[in-house]
């Protein structure tokens, strides 16, 4: 009798499993069953130090972390990736065919945003196989760009990445724009920026290589791209610096949150760590660039 009840206990009768199982969670609270994108990660960090496949056919360590970068993009939403507000390069409604033709040659993107008196009011994009269509044919430019304006998508910052995906690969328009919760324009996701989440930057021919975002320079003291995220600066540099009660994520942020408004070039602002912070780059809208002066070490006093 005792065997066929240390049976049951541990399996046995389905019933009486469900009723343990019911009491455990309500005691201990329920336990989260391992989902397979859990196991598969497992086993991918099992082999985050291979050199290489073992066999043919094994996954190379690139597309272990493609696969890795895969089951977290349906973590990720249309807030998290493409191009801040910020870094938005648009024209207005109201501008040239040559000032269009212009800004595409400087900004080396296939569409541009068209808004209507501020970014928040985005009306439209211009994509550059229409204007180069234009040229192409030598026909004559027209007086305004209306006749060139396409219609984006328009989602919040709370779709996900994977429906932002299919919304693009439905409706075969490859440029979102990314609302906040006024309606007002958060970003731009191209479905190349999409991609990129899963199989990293894309570049071509034209593009720059980028600029570091952290440059240390004598005397201890570091130039810093004001987007550089402050758990970067925090590893880097100072742990300190990413100690902060307000809701910011980057240098430039908390630049402006020690300043109390967007501080303008030549601005030094003390952090608590002891830490200066210089604005070397800005305008109206934000810093672009600051330098970060490390805290003065007091010399020995001697003791008398």
């Amino acid at each position: 009798m005792a065997e066929d009840r240390s049976s049951a206990a541990h399996g046995g009768d389905p019933n009486e499993q469900n009723i343990w199982s019911g009491l455990r969670n309500l005691i201990f609270g329920e336990q989260r069953e391992e989902t397979l994108r859990d196991q598969l990660e497992e086993v991918i960090d099992r082999h985050e130090d291979d050199p290489g496949p073992d066999a043919k056919g094994d996954l190379t360590p690139l597309e272990r972390q493609m696969v890795r970068n895969l089951l977290h993009f349906g973590e990720r939403d249309a807030g998290d990736v493409g191009v801040p507000r910020a870094d938005i390069v648009a024209v207005e409604e109201r501008t040239t065919f040559d000032h269009l033709v212009q800004v595409f040659a400087e900004a080396g993107v296939s569409r541009l945003p068209v808004y209507r008196e501020n970014l928040d009011t985005i009306i439209g994009m211009v994509h550059i196989k229409d204007v180069f269509n234009i040229l192409a044919r030598s026909a004559d430019k027209p007086a305004d760009i209306a006749a060139l304006i396409r219609q984006p998508l328009y989602v919040p910052m709370s779709r996900g990445a994977l429906d932002l995906l299919a919304d693009m690969r439905q409706t075969r328009v490859h440029l979102a724009v990314v609302l906040d919760e006024y309606s007002g324009t958060e970003g731009l996701v191209t479905i190349e920026d999409l991609i990129e989440e899963i199989v990293g930057e894309i570049e071509d021919e034209h593009d720059e290589a980028p600029a570091p975002l952290l440059v240390p320079i004598d005397g201890g003291a570091w130039d810093a791209d004001a987007r550089v995220e402050l758990e970067d600066v925090a590893e880097a540099i100072d742990p300190r610096l990413a100690e902060v009660d307000n809701d910011v994520d980057t240098i430039g942020g908390l630049t402006a949150v020690l300043a109390g408004h967007v501080p303008v070039v030549g601005d030094c602002l003390d952090h608590p760590s002891g830490w200066k912070i210089e604005v070397i780059d800005a305008d109206e809208r934000r810093v672009n660039r600051v330098r970060l002066h490390p805290p003065v070490t007091p010399p020995d006093s001697d003791d008398d």
